[in-house]
C-alpha cells in the first residue's frame, strides 16, 4: 500500500511539473511576440485586449473559439492515444481528410432514403471506418515491416489529400461552382448549431463525450492497459500477455478513427460539405495540441481552447490594431518550440540552481 502511494505521489508530482512546464512555455512565448509587436511599432497590451475579445469577449467570440477548438481536441486526443502505446500519429491531416471525404460521399449517396437516425450514424461511421483503415495500415506496417511511422505517415497524409481532391474537383463537384467542393449534405444530417448565427455545432458536446471515452479507456478497461504497457516497454508488454503485433495495429486503427472525426465533424458541422483544402493544419495543429496538453482529456481540451482562442482572436487584432492576423502562428510556433524543449525550460526554471 505504501509503494502504490509513492508511485501515485510521483507520478502526480510529474503531472504538475510538467503542467508547469507547459504554463511557462505559454507565458514566455506570449512575452516576446510582445518584444516583436514593440520592435514593430504595435502597442502589444492594446493587441493583446483585441485578441481576448476577438476570442472569449462576447457570446460569437467564445462560440467562434469553440468552433475553432472542437476539430483540435479530436486530432488531439488521435495523438495522445498514439503516443500511450508509443508511437507517434503524425498522420492526423490525411486521417482527418479521408475520414471527412468517405462520410460526405456516403451522406449524398444515401440522401434522404433511410431515416435520419440511420443514415447520419451510418456516414459518420463509413468516415470513421475509413479514419481507421488510414490510421491501421501504418500500425501494420510498422508492425510486420519494421518500418518508421512517421515517414508511412507523411507519406499517407500526402496521398489522402491529393486522393480526395482529385475526385471532388473531378468527379464530385458541386455544379456551377467556383471552388472545388461537392454538394450541400442533405439538411438533416447537418449538425445543430448551438448558438445561433454561428459555426458552433453539437460536435462539441461528441468531443467533449469522445475525451470521457478517452479516460476511461485509460482508466478502466484492460485494452488501454495494454496499451500504455505497450508504450511503457515493448519487450516487457511481450512477455507479460500483450500481443504487440495486433496491439499495435489497434493503436493506430483507433488513433485513425478519432482524427478521422475531426474532418467528419467539420464537414456535418461547420461546412456541411466536403470541401477541397478545408483544413488550416489541423492534423499537425493537433500534435501541439497533445503534447501542450500532456496526452490527458482535461489538458487536450484546454490546450485545443488556448490554440482556438488565438486564432479566433487574431482577425479581431489585426483590425483592431493592424497587428498580422498571422501572429497567433508565431505564438503557437513558439509553444511548441518550449514545450519541444523541455530542457530549456527546466534551465529557466533551475538556473539559480545550477
Amino acid at each position: 500500500m505504501g509503494k502504490h502511494n509513492i508511485r501515485a505521489n510521483a507520478g502526480m508530482s510529474k503531472n504538475w511539473e510538467s503542467l508547469w512546464y507547459s504554463l511557462l512555455a505559454i507565458g514566455v512565448s506570449f512575452v516576446l511576440v510582445a518584444f516583436i509587436m514593440l520592435a514593430m511599432g504595435y502597442n502589444p497590451f492594446n493587441a493583446y485586449m483585441a485578441l481576448f475579445r476577438g476570442s472569449f469577449g462576447s457570446l460569437y467570440a467564445i462560440s467562434l473559439t469553440l468552433c475553432r477548438s472542437v476539430p483540435l481536441i479530436f486530432v488531439g486526443l488521435a495523438v495522445g492515444f498514439a503516443l500511450k502505446g508509443g508511437m507517434f500519429n503524425i498522420g492526423g491531416e490525411g486521417q482527418l481528410y479521408i475520414g471527412g471525404f468517405t462520410s460526405a460521399v456516403v451522406a449524398l449517396a444515401l440522401g434522404n432514403s433511410l431515416p435520419l437516425v440511420v443514415s447520419l450514424p451510418l456516414a459518420v461511421l463509413a468516415g470513421m471506418v475509413a479514419g481507421m483503415a488510414w490510421g491501421g495500415a501504418i500500425g501494420l506496417i510498422k508492425a510486420k515491416l519494421q518500418i518508421n511511422e512517421v515517414i508511412v505517415a507523411i507519406m499517407l497524409n500526402y496521398i489522402a489529400q491529393l486522393l480526395t481532391s482529385y475526385f471532388v474537383n473531378n468527379h464530385l463537384m458541386q455544379e456551377g461552382s467556383m471552388t472545388p467542393q461537392t454538394e450541400t449534405l442533405p439538411a438533416g444530417m447537418q449538425l445543430p448549431t448551438i448558438v445561433a448565427n454561428s459555426q458552433l455545432t453539437t460536435s462539441l458536446y461528441i468531443a467533449l463525450f469522445m475525451c470521457f471515452v478517452y479516460w476511461f479507456v485509460f482508466r478502466h478497461t484492460v485494452f488501454g492497459y495494454e496499451v500504455k504497457a505497450l508504450g511503457n516497454n515493448p519487450n516487457a508488454a511481450g512477455t507479460g500477455g500483450v500481443h504487440n503485433v495486433w496491439t499495435t495495429i489497434l493503436v493506430m486503427a483507433v488513433s485513425g478513427a478519432l482524427a478521422s472525426m475531426a474532418g467528419i465533424f467539420e464537414v456535418f458541422g461547420t461546412y456541411g460539405r466536403f470541401i477541397d483544402g478545408f483544413s488550416p493544419g489541423i492534423g499537425f495543429t493537433g500534435i501541439a495540441i497533445a503534447f501542450i496538453g500532456q496526452g490527458t482529456p482535461i489538458g487536450i481540451i484546454l490546450a485545443a481552447i488556448l490554440f482556438g482562442g488565438l486564432q479566433a482572436g487574431a482577425m479581431q487584432m489585426g483590425l483592431m490594431e493592424g497587428v498580422s492576423a498571422h501572429i497567433d502562428k508565431v505564438i503557437q510556433g513558439l509553444v511548441i518550440i518550449f514545450i519541444a524543449t523541455p530542457n530549456f525550460i527546466r534551465y529557466l526554471l533551475h538556473r539559480k540552481e545550477r
